[in-house]
């Protein structure tokens, strides 16, 4: 699948931090780099909103205790500015993140692939857990509906942190 780049602010530091963060995927998938914490990759189409939610809310509540990626099948050059605004009122800046495209090896290189709205984009691999969240889009959402949208995936990612860390969770898979 080709690949454009639609980020173009501060193009070495973030073309740094993704291919870091791919080679590890790809590491970890390959079996060659093992994850000590559990891996969860949040994707949407325009990896600009609700998946960057959700891998920021996850990785605040579990505090280390589980990797966390994002991506989309379509990415856009930036998050939304509703997303980043609500986020914020929660103390959590998406200041530094950026819409990532889906690639193969952070897939195969989760243990949990929370998919919303983004179909059959994602590949699918035995051994994983898949989960499609229907949430609404931030994107033109008034900032109340965007908080609804915020709070609603709060909700799903403190289940899923929990059943993540539960004894027998994904913890326990490698």
């Amino acid at each position: 699948m080709a690949r454009s780049a639609k980020v173009t602010a501060h193009l070495p530091a973030v073309t740094a931090r993704f291919a870091a963060d791919r080679l590890t995927a790809l590491a970890e998938s390959e079996g060659l780099l093992p994850h000590e914490v559990p891996e969860v990759l949040f994707v949407c189409v325009q990896n600009a909103g609700r998946s960057q939610m959700a891998a920021a809310l996850l990785d605040h509540h579990a505090a280390g205790r589980v990797h966390v990626r994002s991506a989309g099948s379509t990415p856009l050059e930036r998050i939304h500015p509703a997303a980043v605004d609500v986020m914020g009122e929660v103390g959590l800046d998406l200041g530094r993140e950026f819409p990532k495209p889906l690639t193969d090896d952070v897939v195969r290189a989760a243990d949990v692939v929370i998919t919303m709205g983004c179909g059959d984009a994602c590949p699918i691999y035995p051994g994983k857990r898949y989960e499609d969240w229907e949430l609404a889009d931030p994107a033109d959402a008034s900032l109340d509906a965007a908080r609804r949208i915020r709070d609603q995936i709060d909700a799903r990612v403190r289940t899923l942190l929990g059943e993540i860390l539960a004894p027998g969770g994904e913890s326990a898979h490698r």
